[in-house]
């Protein structure tokens, strides 16, 4: 968090022009040497631990090896009276971590003095080269003064002063100094740089404080401070003031904030983001952390007051998350999720995180490790912000608890798996359900003499219901206790064939899934169904033994499922798989979906695609086909096609009407949407990028879209960013957003966060 502040203090603190002063103002960047700094953009991580007064200095976790000093040369005078020794030709000293090469040297070494001359060169450990036109060193090289010195900074930055003096006590000062990471001119000045008529680092403090500071564009100054401070690199993190966000959008107008930062301690900070709109007025965000040895809490909330839209009763709008997480003991975690919104549009409208989720989730959860074991208690909270999905009426679930044990394998290769499920849920306007069920499984899997995996597995699943105020798909209504006994024996069997070469591996995998159960005696009349809902066969569960992933529908009938499964990989062809499966049922009664009515006993041909054969194509296809008139039931698509300079994205989802299975919730209908991105550098500094998301459907139209527009050398960003999110909310005002980033390499900068 702190990093930003150090580095953006010069941006955000002041602004105003004036005349530099003389002294600061004279270009002592011509005396570098010529080809030194990289003239290519600069692609790392725009805010390195980068500072001016970053330079011989000692790390605080590194010891001192030894305090001799060790020196070559090619010639070596010595006079044993005055105790003076000096060195000609390829001069190189070393003491720790410093590596100073010159010309010439003279030591000193009954006053501990070492005097150098002639391009003088001083490497840090670091990976900072500092060149001088002379230099002096005392106290084993723990006192340096340096006239006319420049720097060239591990990540390619670039320093130059007047004069530089280091301390013993490691206090630092540094006298008209200039600073800039951009790439030098020879008759050009730098597109922007720093420069200071005095700049002291103290060390035991660890302070920097600037005398008459200056931000310059094209040599130009645009900001002058005559006097501010901040931290030195070495601390992570101070209370301070953060640079202001810009963004707008057609619900707030354009607003700004400011943010202050609150290191409480070491292990607890508090940000704190007071904002004004043009069109709503104040408003507040504050974000909280604490750390402790065995866990962590955070809080995060923003709050407005809107008189103007009737839509918000007496006005007061916000949102609150709270995550935590906290380590009982060596068994026992609790952690809580918590999530808060006054209203549905709250997110959109501030383009806050999960904005376009259907509903916000929240869980208190204790869950237990006990070495073959697991238990949790949970409860879950939902707060609908769909507007699609007005009618639904999500549950309130206190408790769901689960507890599992898997048996160590006995002498057949037996072992058995154990699992209890309870859940109390409660509707405010619908019916309300409270389960038992218990699983007992014994499993066993085996490898064949011929390299077939196999795995028999027998279980009895029991499930004890009381029912309130249930209507079921047929009107009827139900109350009362119910009980059902589901036992299913299953079989699964898959044999891998590998064809090795040089370049590449293929692998071809036929699988089969047997599984024996009832063809009834799932209730579904009696039963609501709450944790199993939109089920649908697809590559993820054709070939799973228990297709549902709750407990309230039992996959009834016996069934035969069966696909084959292909892969290759290589260094030339990459990688690409291949899956295509399908199920048969030997009774055509009610069981995965009532679509075996019509179709017979086979389910549809499910299959997935994957092909990653380039670094510039990475392609993924999952679809559904009819088995009887092969038309598409259900696409999607996602892929990745082209290089850094030019790259596209395209993803594509299609669900047909009639799709629909019996245990869903209500038909949502035809779905077609399209995504699509393009990704282009214009030039050698600029890039465009563009998405859009459409709604393919008859009526449909653009959901969302928008672009940025970006420039980036190896010193600055700036980006301008616009988006619109066509929502059929009528209460969503903010349909479209616009902000600005700016950033200056190591300085820090604003933008829309």
């Amino acid at each position: 968090m702190y990093k930003d502040l150090e580095k953006c203090l010069l941006l955000a603190a002041v602004a105003g022009t004036a005349l530099f002063p003389a002294a600061a103002k004279s270009d002592i960047f011509d005396a570098l040497p010529k080809g030194l700094f990289s003239e290519t953009p600069y692609k790392a991580d725009l805010e390195p631990d980068i500072n001016l007064t970053a330079i011989v200095s000692k790390p605080k976790d590194v010891a001192v090896k030894n305090n001799e000093i060790e020196f070559s040369a090619d010639e070596i005078e010595t006079d044993t009276g005055s105790g003076i020794i000096k060195a000609k030709g390829n001069v190189e000293i070393v003491r720790d971590d410093l590596i100073l090469k010159a010309d010439e040297i003279v030591y000193n070494q009954k006053e501990d003095i070492i005097t150098a001359n002639g391009n003088i060169s001083l490497l840090e450990a670091s990976g900072n080269m500092i060149y001088a036109e002379n230099v002096n060193l005392e106290d084993k090289m723990d006192r340096i003064d340096m006239e006319n010195i420049k720097v060239v900074l591990k990540d390619q930055s670039h320093m130059a002063a007047r004069s530089f003096r280091k301390y013993k006590n490691d206090n630092k000062l540094l006298e008209n100094v200039v600073y800039s990471p951009c790439d030098l001119c020879e008759k050009d000045d730098p597109l922007w740089q720093i420069k200071a008529r005095k700049v002291r680092h103290n060390a035991e403090m660890q302070d920097i404080n600037y005398n008459d500071a200056f931000l310059e564009i094209k040599g130009v100054p645009i900001m002058y401070m005559p006097f501010f401070s901040h931290p030195d690199p070495s601390v992570k993190r101070r209370s301070g003031v953060l640079p202001p966000s810009f963004n707008s959008n057609n619900y707030f107008g354009a607003r700004i904030t400011g943010k202050y930062f609150w290191s409480i301690s070491d292990n607890e900070s508090v940000l704190i983001s007071p904002g004004i709109s043009s069109k709503i007025g104040p408003i507040l965000s504050v974000d909280y952390d604490k750390y402790v040895y065995n866990g962590e809490l955070r809080l995060s909330g923003s709050y407005l007051k809107d008189n103007k839209n009737d839509d918000y009763g007496n006005g007061d709008r916000g949102s609150l998350y709270l995550s935590g997480r906290y380590e009982i003991n060596d068994n026992w975690v609790a952690d809580t999720d918590f999530k808060y919104v006054s209203d549905r549009t709250f997110l959109k409208d501030m383009s806050l995180k999960e904005k376009d989720d259907a509903w916000l989730n929240s869980v208190l959860r204790f869950q237990g490790f006990f070495g073959r074991n697991y238990a949790s208690i949970e409860t879950y909270y939902y707060k609908q912000i769909s507007y699609d999905l007005k009618h639904e009426d999500k549950p309130f679930i206190v408790p769901l608890m689960m507890y599992e044990h898997i048996g160590e394998t006995n002498k057949y290769g037996f072992y058995n798996k154990n699992e209890f499920s309870a859940a109390s849920i409660y509707r405010e306007e619908d019916d309300s359900s409270y389960r038992t069920t218990m699983i007992n499984s014994w499993i066993l899997p085996s490898t064949t003499s011929y390299g077939a995996k196999t795995k028999l597995m027998a279980s009895i699943k029991t499930d004890f219901y009381y029912i309130d105020n249930y209507t079921n798909q047929n009107q009827e209504n139900f109350d009362g206790g119910v009980a059902r006994v589901f036992p299913q024996l299953s079989y699964e069997w898959r044999l891998p064939f590998v064809k090795a070469s040089e370049y590449s591996r293929q692998i071809i995998e036929p699988i089969v899934v047997a599984a024996l159960s009832p063809d009834s005696g799932g209730k579904e009349n009696e039963i609501p169904n709450n944790d199993s809902r939109n089920p649908r066969l697809d590559d993820t569960n054709v070939l799973d033994v228990n297709r549902y992933a709750g407990y309230d529908i039992n996959d009834s009938g016996s069934r035969i499922s069966y696909g084959v499964n292909w892969s290759s990989y290589g260094d030339i062809t990459g990688r690409s798989s291949f899956l295509l499966a399908q199920s048969y049922k030997f009774e055509r009664g009610y069981s995965f979906s009532e679509e075996g009515e019509e179709k017979g006993y086979f389910s549809d041909y499910i299959g997935r695609l994957y092909a990653n054969p380039h670094k510039y194509v990475d392609f993924n296809y999952r679809f559904i086909v009819d088995r009887e008139d092969y038309e598409l039931e259900y696409s999607e698509l996602s892929t990745k096609l082209g290089s850094e300079v030019l790259n596209t994205e395209i993803a594509y989802i299609y669900l047909k009407d009639d799709n629909v299975d019996a245990v869903s919730i209500s038909n949502v209908g035809e779905r077609k949407e399209l995504y699509m991105s393009l990704n282009m550098a214009l030039a050698k500094y600029w890039s465009l990028s563009l998405y859009n998301r459409q709604d393919l459907t008859r009526n449909g139209g653009s959901l969302e879209h928008g672009g940025s527009l970006i420039y980036e050398d190896e010193c600055l960003i700036l980006s301008g960013n616009i988006k619109k999110d066509n929502s059929n909310d009528p209460q969503y005002k903010g349909s479209y957003e616009f902000s600005v980033d700016f950033f200056l390499k190591t300085l820090g900068g604003v933008g829309a966060n």
